[in-house]
């Protein structure tokens, strides 16, 4: 019989949202006559927009015709669209050269994909609260996880503890779930210590764009030091709406050289371009040409209008809590609200009161780590009707 790889046995028994899932459908299945809201998942309900849609048009176009036709396109992304998200980094103040950038369908699978490049014996440093992806793909490899705690006291941006060495940092901001957002002198800290330990920050801008202070970064690039130091993700699912049609990208810079045991020098980036080209056939080319146009100034802009669109859902759900004096963060720089649980409620308590009293579906902060526990996360993903109506019930309930 094989032998099979048992650190699945180390893993939660249910993925937060399969658990989810599972609750809201036997209450759903109960209750028929109750409209349920669903505030929990991260999932964007606008459709793309108009230049996304034609990008995807002429790629689609280009498959019919013999002289435009695409085979296997290049393992790390046609040139056209890593040249689009270059300029994009510059029309933000960021130098980020092209060939550093590798697409993929997704930052999810590409956060749980870069742990192939680490051995199993380093000091890997996750905050909890967490996105489970982070825990859970470093779990599956058999490796050890030490939690660093945010919290109300820290803000949920938690900072190094200068007397502890990590290798790898797994750091989100805008955070999910806490919609917690670095500065850049807190991001300063993080990239001055990983040069002093000669650590790795893997660092997951997924909701940048959803950034309106200025004053703040939307990549660790803006620090200075951070390309000797530092792997950047980023996704178009919830910038440009693309959960259902899966575009992101990571960017590995040249600087990231390291000694091997044997003396000899190893380069993240020729390690992940190798393991890009060995198990990963490219993204979609119909895919490429509409994220292509996403990047464009007039894409972006078109992009933000939905993005608007969802922070003024975050301003109704955060007027509701600050109507009833509960304690929350995110919402202003991120499309998440992250509050205290009332009543002194645990987070899985909680989201059964809610679902059975309310009809409302958050997503309780236990599942994203022991810091969670008397937390809720609630999305702005939904549309304003529903918003609206979720938190009238919330208002009531409370």
């Amino acid at each position: 019989m094989p032998k099979l790889n048992e650190h699945y046995q180390d893993l939660k028994e249910s993925y937060l949202f399969t658990e989810i899932a599972h609750r809201v459908a036997a209450y759903t299945a109960a209750n028929p006559d109750k409209k349920v809201i669903r505030l929990g998942i991260g999932d964007v309900t606008l459709p793309l927009g108009r230049l996304a849609l034609e990008g995807l048009h002429e790629g689609v176009d280009a498959m019919g015709s013999a002289a435009t036709f695409k085979g296997y396109g290049p393992e790390q992304g046609y040139d056209f669209l890593r040249e689009a998200i270059s300029a994009y980094y510059a029309r933000n103040g960021v130098t980020v050269d092209a060939s550093d950038i590798f697409i993929s369908d997704g930052a999810k699978s590409d956060t749980g994909n870069i742990s192939e490049l680490f051995d199993t014996d380093n000091v890997i440093l996750i905050p909890d609260p967490v996105y489970p992806v982070y825990v859970d793909s470093n779990v599956m490899g058999g490796k050890k996880i030490t939690y660093l705690a945010g919290n109300a006291e820290n803000g949920f941006l938690p900072l190094p503890d200068p007397a502890f060495h990590a290798d790898i940092i797994y750091l989100c901001s805008p955070n999910n779930p806490t919609g917690a957002v670095y500065n850049k002198e807190q991001l300063k800290v993080w990239v001055d210590y990983a040069l002093a330990n000669e650590a790795v920050i893997l660092f997951d801008s997924a909701y940048e764009a959803f950034i309106t202070d200025p004053e703040l970064p939307r990549s660790i690039y803006a620090i200075e030091g951070a390309k000797k130091c530092a792997i950047e993700f980023c996704s178009l699912s919830k910038t440009a709406g693309f959960t259902g049609t899966r575009c992101g990208y990571t960017i590995v810079p040249k600087e990231l050289v390291f000694t091997a045991s044997n003396g000899e020098q190893m380069s993240l980036h020729q390690m992940w371009n190798r393991r890009q080209c060995t198990k990963f056939n490219g993204t979609s080319y119909i895919i490429q040409r509409g994220a292509a146009a996403v990047f464009s100034e007039e894409g972006m802009r078109q992009c933000h209008e939905n993005i608007r669109y969802y922070q003024e859902n975050a301003r109704i759900i955060a007027d509701t809590l600050t109507k009833k004096g509960i304690r929350f963060y995110g919402g202003v720089n991120s499309p998440y609200i992250w509050f205290e649980c009332p009543q002194q409620m645990e987070s899985w308590e909680f989201f059964d009161y809610l679902l059975n009293h309310a009809q409302v579906v958050g997503t309780p902060g236990a599942g994203f780590g022991e810091n969670g526990k008397h937390f809720f996360r609630l999305t702005s993903f939904g549309n304003h009707e529903n918003t609206a109506e979720a938190m009238k019930r919330f208002d009531e309930l409370f």
